[in-house]
């Protein structure tokens, strides 16, 4: 209490007794024990109030004792009991909370962890995921600035998450204990399978999986893909000791259109303890990329014939030759190719506009630009009557879509008029041209979006000898095949955005995150942040129906389906406002990622130990471990005092005796007739 504080109580004590003797004694005939104790009363509801309004703080001090904490955390995922260690587990858990010596030192905080960290008793040893990443985010904010021990109960085997190892605060100090048998016993594993989201009717995919051996000999293992229990991939591995783990690449073919489930194993004639980690699905979506072309043109030149073969040698692709007069339903074509074109082309254009079908069109000498300037307004002509021979120049910053230098810069020049060519608008441009050895202005290949239309210009004819050179070049003419299909994919591509578009895995495993993101775009295309999302869930086995709201984000509608049951699904998310609707199916694989390990990660678990300062123990050490803990000098309870400064004002008490000073005062009054 301040020395302001103290004159202002001594104040009001002289201030109190001032106007209870002027009220009841100063001008008062009879100085009766009645009025003595009537200006008492007085004097102390004055005081009262006066020290209520001076506000003093009132500061007490207090000691307590504080123990330091000792966190103790169970492994409580479905691993445990897969390694037989839950009764194990159990066990040396109630060894250290019972420990009477560790309570009298330490306050024991329990937690379980599996996805994530939580204050646990009791375990159940279910959980279909092992983070031990969330364990150190959560002991960081829990025990914040604060030095403490933690025990960690587990096999080390992380499911997800970052790497814990270097997760945990290096200043307090960690004690695994490892649970499961840390013997090597003999075992095969696929630990990953890498394939392309999509793939191309009647092409090939890549695959790439990893497999490793644990063992102390030297075997044979057999890798095999399955579809539909065929086997379409087979391939020989050989393992050893020192040589444990494994790269299979193959190319599997897309035979099938939609989505495509496969089945990777690995075998050997050897007996395994652990049959789970043998086995890995995954699904690729193969897309029907059939394309039907009509090449139009009124003159012959080899290079219809090189377009043709160079489209077709994908079997996807099928070209129709037409002159401009004689075409008809042209709508039935997906792209448009017009080889140099002129006036009889106009009909052409006009039903191509119509219909908004893509389009490919290629210029030369024969070219007709004075109309070709009147039917489009993505690149400007201006041209003379000579011809000019133009060589390419790569555009390496081109990101349309991916595609490699086949070495146009040595490709034969094609000719075009002489001029100058403009783009305009949202032109992209692949190769430029270029007359004796200096770049131009003017583009050689160029590609323009224009909303919803795709149109793609070659300049210059005699690309028959592309075709030809890159033959000479690489003995196949594959690469330039590959360079005008690529063309054509763009072409054959809908560029069209849809109002509601819903992102998904096709296949998710057993405990996975089951996340379904969609976003909602206004006629302007805008994302919509008043939209109203939901989505029904149809179990195809059960047909239980589930209906969620989807959760607005920053820049999306999500909703999370953890917790549903292994099965097939189909699914429809519906904007309740427009009525737009997005139907679409996935499957819950039931495969137990915490099934796929058949021993502890000693390893890691003793490396995070050596980070921490900590030390490694097996169950059977857990004596050892208890007695370390005891006689650790560093984890002393500590005596702390324990001030609380508290507002007069706060005391509920005191307002009470100013009631109770003046309701005492009017009783006497009135019981002495005084009223």
């Amino acid at each position: 209490m301040d020395t302001i504080t103290k004159v202002l109580l001594i104040l009001s004590v002289f201030i109190a007794g001032g106007l209870a003797f002027f009220q009841y004694l100063y001008k008062a005939k009879n100085k009766s024990k009645l009025n003595l104790f009537l200006a008492f009363l007085r004097f102390l509801s004055f005081l009262a109030i006066f020290v209520l309004l001076i506000n003093p703080t009132i500061t007490t001090n207090s000691f307590e004792i504080e123990k330091t904490p000792l966190v103790v955390v169970m492994d409580n995922s479905t691993s445990i009991p897969f390694l037989k260690s839950n009764v194990e587990a159990r066990k040396v858990y109630q060894k250290i909370v019972s420990n009477t010596a560790l309570k009298e030192k330490f306050t024991i905080q329990s937690y379980q962890f599996s996805k994530d960290l939580q204050l646990s008793k009791r375990f159940n040893f279910k959980g279909k995921q092992t983070n031990l990443d969330a364990v150190a985010i959560g002991l960081k904010q829990t025990y914040r600035n604060k030095n403490f021990p933690t025990i960690i109960l587990t096999d080390g085997n992380q499911t997800t998450g970052a790497d814990y190892v270097y997760s945990f605060d290096t200043a307090n100090k960690v004690y695994p204990i490892v649970l499961g048998d840390t013997s090597k016993v003999f075992d095969l594993k696929i630990n990953q399978i890498n394939a392309n989201k999509y793939a191309f009717y009647k092409n090939k995919f890549p695959v790439e999986a990893f497999v490793s051996y644990s063992g102390d000999q030297k075997i044979e293992a057999n890798f095999k893909i399955y579809q539909n229990k065929a086997v379409i991939a087979n391939q020989n591995v050989s393992f050893s000791p020192s040589n444990n783990t494994a790269v299979i690449q193959l190319l599997l073919p897309a035979n099938a259109i939609g989505l495509q489930l496969f089945q990777a194993t690995i075998s050997s004639s050897k007996k395994e303890k652990n049959y789970f980690n043998n086995t890995k699905k995954f699904v690729v979506e193969v897309m029907n990329q059939k394309t039907d072309i009509a090449l139009i043109s009124a003159i012959n030149h080899p290079d219809i014939g090189a377009l043709k073969r160079a489209i077709e040698s994908n079997s996807q692709r099928k070209v129709v030759i037409f002159k401009p007069n004689i075409i008809n339903e042209l709508n039935k074509y997906n792209i448009i190719v017009l080889y140099q074109p002129s006036s009889s082309c106009k009909s052409v254009f006009d039903e191509m506009k119509l219909a908004g079908i893509n389009s490919f069109i290629i210029t030369g000498t024969s070219t007709d630009f004075g109309f070709l300037n009147q039917q489009q307004n993505e690149l400007q002509f201006k041209m003379g009557s000579q011809s000019e021979d133009y060589f390419a120049g790569f555009n390496s910053q081109f990101n349309l879509f991916a595609l490699d230098n086949i070495g146009f810069e040595s490709f034969p020049p094609l000719q075009n008029s002489f001029g100058t060519i403009t783009t305009k608008g949202n032109t992209s441009v692949l190769l430029s041209s270029k007359i004796k050895g200096i770049t131009t202005q003017s583009p050689l290949l160029a590609f323009v979006e224009n909303q919803e239309k795709r149109t793609a210009y070659l300049l210059g004819e005699n690309s028959w000898k592309w075709r030809a050179k890159s033959f000479v070049d690489n003995h196949s003419f594959e690469k330039y095949d590959v360079f005008i299909d690529k063309i054509i994919q763009f072409l054959a591509s809908n560029s069209s955005k849809k109002s509601l578009e819903v992102e998904h895995e096709q296949f998710y495993n057993s405990g996975d995150n089951i996340v379904i993101s969609a976003q909602y775009f206004n006629k302007n295309q805008e994302f919509d942040e008043k939209a109203r999302l939901n989505i029904s869930v149809l179990n195809i086995q059960t047909k239980a129906v589930m209906n969620y709201d989807l959760l607005k984000g920053s820049n999306s509608y999500k909703v999370n389906l953890d917790g549903i049951p292994a099965g097939k699904y189909k699914f429809t998310v519906t904007e309740l406002n427009s009525k737009e609707k997005y139907s679409g199916y996935f499957e819950i694989l039931n495969f137990d990622v915490e099934k796929q390990f058949t021993n502890p990660d000693f390893e890691k678990l003793n490396q995070l130990a050596n980070q921490t300062q900590g030390k490694l123990y097996m169950p059977a050490q857990i004596d050892t471990l208890l007695h370390q803990l005891i006689e650790e000098e560093s984890y002393k309870p500590v005596q702390k005092n324990v001030m609380v400064r508290t507002s007069l004002i706060d005391w509920f008490w005191l307002l009470v005796i100013i009631s109770f000073l003046l309701a005492s005062e009017w009783f006497v009054r009135k019981y002495n007739g005084l009223l």
